[in-house]
């Protein structure tokens, strides 16, 4: 998934960041947008759509650790934005070439009161 950002022109700020709260996989950037990524891995399509598995939970450990994120980083500007990319890969981490569906503003921090 870094790699298809990285080859769209996008920054990638960071990878599997962890703070108290939880982890971010991939911390993505363009000129005006921050966009906080979780990234799901089905093997099958079949099943629920892997952006379910984002729970409400999940969803807010996310927002709270962007909000920690930008606490540590007062001088990002960038709109932040919820994404979540469903990557199907019959052959796990050996698939060539992966099924990617990229879903931007798959949230929002409204789900979280204190963001």
């Amino acid at each position: 998934m870094r790699e298809r950002l990285e080859r769209q022109g996008v920054e990638i700020l960071a990878v599997n960041w962890r703070c108290i709260w939880g982890e971010i996989d991939l911390i993505a950037a363009n000129d005006t947008t921050l966009a906080f990524v979780e990234v799901k891995t089905r093997r099958s399509v079949s099943g629920s759509a892997p952006k379910e598995a984002v729970s409400f939970h999940k969803r807010q450990r996310i927002l709270l650790s962007a909000q920690q994120w930008l606490g540590e980083h007062p001088e990002e500007c960038r709109q932040p934005r919820f994404d979540v990319a469903e990557v199907y890969a019959p052959q796990g981490e050996h698939t060539w070439n992966p099924r990617i569906h990229y879903i931007p503003n798959a949230f929002d921090s409204s789900e979280v009161e204190s963001f």
